[in-house]
């Protein structure tokens, strides 16, 4: 690595971090006095929201800004080194374009990477603070996706149904768990008001149990039963965010709950897992799509530079929006929705590249 390449690299990180730390004040204060009012009426506790929930929301804004921080950054520096003809100089000198672009793509390989275990394990851990917060306080608390009438699949040859689970609680209410032979007929069948999660259990106070033999019923009441279910209580009250406050090893085993326990709508648990591994390579597709803008000089200058990173930054982050959908409701399969914005663009990106060297 050149000399050149450190200065740039160290410009372009100092300004990475002074974006970071100014976007992340600005967003704290935008939700601040948006969501204020929520805070007051529910009468949260003030001193708390400043010392636990902010600081513990700032690495999902890290997490959601970091590639558009980074594109501005790119934009701003190398934009700079163009107005001011270094660029055009080492050209001239016979520096050729890929070669300047190196330490911006080492750049954002390198981001893409820590930002993969920053997005898997660092900020699901505060989200979780943050979503429980969100949950007591906000009108716009994350909405249930499964209310009522949950029915779930225990195992190859169970079924479990429940009336209601309350969350908070953790207590399930007209419970019904069924039982079948091979061929599909009901041999089983435990009936309960109430199944409370206790100690990593499941505990019905009070169930009864019948048995469906060839031509009778046999019944039995059962007090004070513990048992072991597939079914956990994550399965039973989900909410659209859930997904953001898991690491990367529960989001994998909670995603595969789903598709066992035969749970529907988990078209929007898949896309959160696989955008905890796609998101990050936006960092690379932004310097990509990034130093071409740069490297032309424009009348405007810098700012005009950074209105069309902006622009572009926009359609990005609306491309990844209008795409998400698809896989929510299973046209697209979850991973080639995480995926196709960053690829899309990343052609784009190559494109202009191509063009730009010409």
């Amino acid at each position: 690595m050149t000399i050149f390449h450190r200065h740039i690299l160290i410009r372009v990180l100092r300004t990475y971090v002074l974006l970071i730390g100014g976007l992340v004040v600005f967003f704290i204060l935008l939700h601040y006095l948006e969501y204020i009012d929520d805070f007051l009426d529910r009468k949260a506790p003030l001193a708390q929201l400043h010392t636990e929930y902010y600081p513990s929301y700032v690495p999902e804004i890290v997490r959601l800004i970091s590639p558009l921080a980074l594109f501005l950054a790119v934009v701003y520096v190398t934009g700079a080194l163009a107005q001011t003809l270094q660029i055009i100089t080492l050209q001239t000198g016979g520096v050729s374009l890929s070669r300047l672009i190196v330490p911006y793509i080492w750049l954002g390989l390198t981001l893409s990477v820590l930002m993969v275990g920053f997005n898997g394990y660092v900020a699901p851990i505060t989200n979780q603070t943050v979503l429980r917060w969100d949950a007591l306080y906000l009108k716009d608390a994350p909405r249930r996706i499964d209310v009522s009438d949950v029915y779930r699949q225990n195992g190859p040859s169970g079924t479990l149904l429940v009336g209601y689970f309350d969350r908070r609680a953790g207590i399930a209410y007209q419970v019904v768990l069924q039982h079948f032979d091979g061929a599909g007929r009901l041999i089983g069948r435990v009936d309960a008001q109430q199944m409370m999660w206790r100690d990593s259990l499941w505990h019905l106070p009070h169930a009864t149990a019948r048995t469906f033999g060839p031509r009778m019923e046999h019944r039995r009441e059962l007090a004070d039963v513990d048992t072991v279910l597939m079914v956990l209580p994550r399965d039973l009250a989900r909410t659209e965010r859930d997904i953001e406050a898991m690491t990367l090893p529960v989001a994998r085993e909670y995603v595969a709950s789903l598709r066992r326990t035969g749970a529907t709508s988990i078209g929007g648990a898949e896309v959160g897992y696989y955008t905890k591994f796609t998101y990050p390579l936006a960092h690379l597709v932004v310097v990509l799509l990034a130093v071409p803008i740069a490297l032309r000089r424009r009348r405007g200058g810098q700012a005009m530079r950074v209105g069309l990173g902006l622009l572009l930054a926009f359609c990005y982050l609306a491309a990844q929006k209008l795409i998400e959908p698809f896989g929510y409701f299973g046209d697209l399969h979850p991973a080639a929705t995480a995926i196709l914005p960053h690829l899309l663009f990343a052609l784009a990106a190559l494109a202009m590249m191509a063009r730009t060297r010409r």
